[in-house]
């Protein structure tokens, strides 16, 4: 369904604006965003600021204060939680303030929610309303890492790269340093800091050494680093799950991501500099598309421009 009125979509459209405040520092939980609103006008907003700390919802209705809150409408950019976590479920919470209806953003797919948690609160007696359309795609969109983890177990998938007009990598030689300029280097910074892990192949880690941390002021938390090994060269530092990765390896694993449908979405800077030569490295290796019918094709393209740079962002899933 959609929102009914003009009202629902400012507040439901905040709540996911304010839960971006959440990125990079709430994973593997979800980022979301709350407003509360009494006659159409708003009374108080959350968000999930920290991982162990308050969920939206409940943030939103501390903000609140001694207002009353009976009767009011919760905008919610993902459905309440009805489990016991390391917060207590979000459901009692707003059954407690006497919220008389909730309008919400998209599902949660875990299997500990999955519409469990809107049952409950319909079962209370509180009017509930899932968004469609435009709010929707958004809210969906604000959680792929989440989403994807929950339903496949496996991280969402980011690749960079910075190539040259012509989708060189690095010249004959392996030089790149540095085809992309500065600014573009800090914005692929801002994404380390941003998802769980960052990974590269273990040619890429023997020959460069690369740090693979964020280097900028005020980082919340250092992603994991992830190098991919099938001859076990590098011994295991450690294991487990991620949730979101930003793949920064070399064209083979690219590649090898690529063909075995891993990469979520693409980011790439195309430096204006043209590199030429037989063998000069390519972005992507592996085996590719048989033919123009067998491409990946995305499903959204998205450019910017960065410093001296052309950022092109393409979604390849929605998950």
């Amino acid at each position: 369904m959609t929102v009914r009125t003009e009202t629902d979509r400012v507040h439901l459209a905040r709540a996911i604006e304010i839960a971006e405040r959440g990125r990079g520092r709430v994973s593997p939980n979800p980022l979301v965003g709350a407003v509360i609103a009494r006659d159409g006008e708003p009374v108080a907003e959350g968000w999930h600021d920290r991982l162990g700390g308050p969920h939206a919802e409940r943030e939103a209705i501390a903000a609140a204060g001694e207002a009353d809150l009976r009767g009011a409408t919760l905008y919610v950019s993902l459905e309440p939680c009805c489990h016991r976590g390391r917060t207590p479920p979000c459901t009692d919470a707003i059954v407690e303030a006497g919220i008389g209806r909730v309008v919400v953003g998209s599902d949660d797919p875990t299997e500990k929610a999955s519409g469990r948690g809107l049952g409950i609160l319909r079962d209370e007696g509180i009017e509930v309303e899932v968004a469609g359309g435009e709010l929707a795609a958004r809210a969906r969109l604000l959680n792929q890492p989440f989403r994807k983890h929950a339903r496949t177990g496996r991280p969402w998938v980011m690749f960079k790269a910075a190539m040259s007009l012509d989708g060189k990598v690095a010249t004959e030689s392996g030089d790149s340093k540095w085809i992309s300029g500065q600014a573009s280097r800090d914005v692929a910074h801002r994404w380390r800091a941003e998802l769980d892990a960052v990974a590269v192949g273990v040619g890429t880690a023997l020959a460069d050494d690369p740090r693979l941390t964020a280097r900028l002021p005020d980082v919340h938390r250092q992603p994991r680093r992830v190098v991919f090994d099938s001859t076990a060269r590098l011994p295991v530092s450690w294991a487990g799950d991620v949730t979101s990765m930003l793949l920064e390896g070399g064209p083979h694993l690219a590649g090898a991501f690529l063909d075995a449908g891993e990469i979520d979405e693409l980011r790439l800077f195309l430096a204006p500099l043209v590199l030429g030569g037989r063998a000069a490295r390519a972005t992507l290796e592996g085996e590719g598309a048989e033919t123009i019918a067998d491409a990946v094709r995305a499903l959204t393209v998205d450019c910017e421009t960065v410093g001296d740079d052309l950022l092109v962002s393409a979604r390849l899933r929605e998950w």
